[in-house]
C-alpha cells in the first residue's frame, strides 16, 4: 500500500510518500512562496526521489482543514487532480489529527494549535499512549485564554503543544508546568502526519472518491464574515 500525502493548511507545505507505513520520500518547505508555486514541483520531486510513477500510488491523502482557506483549497484541488484520472481513493484528514500523529512516539496529551488570528486558535486535544492516538475533543475554534483555562484542569504529567500556533500559544501557556512545546523539527504540520493518519482511516474503510473530497472549515472565510457583518447577520 503506497500513500501520497499533501499538507498545506498553513505557511509550510509538504509532501510525503509512505509504503506500508514506512516513509520512503518526503519534501518540506517553509518559505514565503505561495502553495500554488511550491506544491506541484514538490510532488514531482517526491515521486522522482521515490522512483515511483503516479499510477503506482494506491491512495491519496490531504489535510482538509481547519487552516488557511486558500491553502486547504489548493491542497484538495491538487489531490483531486492527481487522483481523479484512475479514480483512486482519497483520505480527507483533519489537520489537527495529523499533528497528533507527528508525536505518536510520545505519551501524554497532544494539544494541536493553529493560529486563527483575533486571539483565537484552531484546536483539538488527543491522548497518545504507546503509539495509539485517541481523540479527546472535536476540532474547534476557541479563544486562547479559554484553552489555557481548560488545560489548567488537565491532570496529565505532559501536555505537548504542536502546530504553527505553538510558539504564540506556548508563550501564553508556559506558566502551566505540564505544558511543553514540541521539538522544533516536529512543530509544524507535515504530510508525514497526514499519511500516518490516513493508514488508520484506510483500515476503517474511511476513504472517499476524488469527487467527494471536500474541505472542512471551522469558520467562514474572512470576506464572507465581513459581508455578513455589514448585513447585520449573525
Amino acid at each position: 500500500m503506497k500513500i501520497l500525502a499533501i499538507e498545506c493548511s498553513a505557511t509550510p507545505a509538504s509532501c510525503a510518500i509512505f509504503e506500508d507505513e514506512r516513509l520512503i520520500s518526503s519534501s518540506f518547505a517553509n518559505v514565503k512562496l505561495t502553495h500554488s508555486e511550491t506544491l506541484v514541483p514538490m510532488v514531482e520531486a517526491t515521486l522522482k526521489n521515490a522512483k515511483l510513477g503516479l499510477d503506482e500510488i494506491d491512495t491519496f491523502a490531504v489535510s482538509c482543514g481547519p487552516g488557511s482557506f486558500t491553502g486547504i483549497r489548493i491542497g484538495i484541488s491538487a489531490v483531486k487532480g492527481l487522483a481523479i484520472k484512475d479514480s483512486k481513493p482519497c483520505c480527507a484528514v483533519s489537520t489537527l489529527l495529523s499533528m497528533a500523529y507527528r508525536l505518536h512516539h510520545l505519551n501524554g496529551i497532544i494539544c494541536g494549535v493553529m493560529d486563527a488570528r483575533c486571539n483565537q486558535v484552531y484546536n483539538a486535544l488527543f491522548r497518545c499512549e504507546n503509539g495509539v492516538i485517541t481523540r479527546l475533543t472535536k476540532d474547534r475554534a476557541l479563544m486562547v485564554d479559554e484553552l489555557i483555562s481548560e488545560l489548567g484542569g488537565v491532570n496529565e504529567s505532559d501536555i505537548f503543544v504542536i502546530g504553527d500556533g505553538a510558539d504564540m500559544f506556548y508563550e501564553r501557556a508556559k506558566a502551566l508546568a505540564n505544558v511543553k512545546k514540541a521539538d522544533e523539527t516536529l512543530k509544524y504540520q507535515h504530510a508525514e502526519g497526514v499519511a500516518l493518519a490516513a493508514f488508520d482511516m484506510i483500515k476503517e474503510n474511511n476513504t472517499v472518491s476524488p469527487e467527494a473530497l471536500l474541505p472542512f472549515y471551522l469558520r467562514l472565510p474572512q470576506a464572507e464574515r465581513e459581508l455578513k457583518q455589514k448585513r447585520g447577520e449573525n
